[in-house]
């Protein structure tokens, strides 16, 4: 099979297109022919080696979301049979580039994947499980008793915007932040108040929620109201204790329930998603050229 491997730590230029034996499904596990993988900013962050647990050595595949076709299946799997369309997420802080999306041919833990609701393309189905399992995550921490005000940073991004359409239908009140010339998409979500990314995240406080899902750190922290509560999606400056702000990182994690309601969620529309642009598989290190060059609507998938 085909695969694009890190093979030096570094820019774009790392990724290399290379010849790999096809992966044989062991127990628990199916063959899946990949149709779509998503780019991820951690993906970027494993390239150049800054990634939670230190760098982790070349060769290795990146990779976490996958969208294909189930070709083979291993012993003691049920619920997933060849010819099934399925989706999933690639456990990568579990994996570390031992298994990956940048490839043509995964052998998946059955537990990583789940069917493709009829009528959803692949391509589409492989932008949300990282960012749609973040987003219920972090509204699961937040452990909000009762609807309430909610400022989501970063609504453009996937992380953002599904955590804005998520607590929309718990019945928050949510404010949302939007890129530059993007503020259509994020008022597209239904929130209740677009604030636009030139403006003062403080003024818009103080909320007694906020999901700092860029994360932009100060200004989020800002923007919560004493004695609230702030998730971010990675580590920022501690809040004043005086405030009494309960503070929170969120981790994805696998949960296979949930992925399943998530990717129904985007099938039948209640749940939004977008994809910028498409690259073949061979063109991996031009597709991590351009989401480094910034400015993206959307995801950007590739194609094995």
């Amino acid at each position: 099979m085909r695969a694009a491997v890190v093979s030096t730590l570094g820019g774009p230029e790392g990724l290399e297109l290379v010849e790999l034996p096809d992966p044989v499904p062991a127990r628990g596990q199916v063959l899946l022919r990949v149709r779509a993988v998503c780019v991820h900013p951690a993906d970027i962050a494993a390239r150049v080696g800054q990634i939670p647990g230190g760098p982790v050595p070349p060769p290795f595949l990146p990779g976490w979301d996958v969208a294909g076709e189930v070709v083979a299946v291993g012993d003691d799997v049920t619920g997933l049979g060849v010819g099934e369309q399925v989706v999933g997420m690639i456990p990568w802080y579990l994996t570390r580039g031992s298994v990956g999306g940048y490839a043509e041919l995964v052998a998946a833990e059955a537990d990583w994947l789940v069917p493709i609701p009829a009528g959803l393309d692949p391509v589409v189905a492989a932008t949300v499980p990282l960012n749609a399992l973040t987003a219920r995550r972090a509204l699961d921490l937040m452990d909000l008793p009762k609807p309430t005000r909610l400022l989501v940073t970063g609504a453009s991004g996937g992380v953002g915007g599904f955590a804005a359409r998520l607590a929309l239908q718990a019945g928050h009140t949510v404010h949302a932040s939007a890129t530059t010339d993007d503020e259509e998409w994020v008022s597209g979500l239904g929130v209740d108040v677009v604030i636009p990314r030139s403006a003062d995240l403080a003024a818009a406080g103080p909320a007694p929620a906020v999901l700092d899902a860029v994360p932009v750190g100060e200004p989020a922290i800002a923007a919560v109201a004493d004695g609230g509560v702030l998730v971010s999606t990675r580590p920022i400056a501690p809040v004043d204790p005086t405030r009494r702000v309960r503070q929170d990182v969120v981790l994805v994690r696998l949960d296979r329930p949930a992925l399943s309601e998530l990717v129904g969620a985007v099938a039948d529309g209640r749940l939004l998603t977008r994809v910028a642009a498409t690259f073949p598989l061979a063109d991996a290190a031009e597709a991590h050229r351009r989401f480094e060059a910034g400015h993206l609507r959307g995801k950007l998938v590739l194609i094995p």
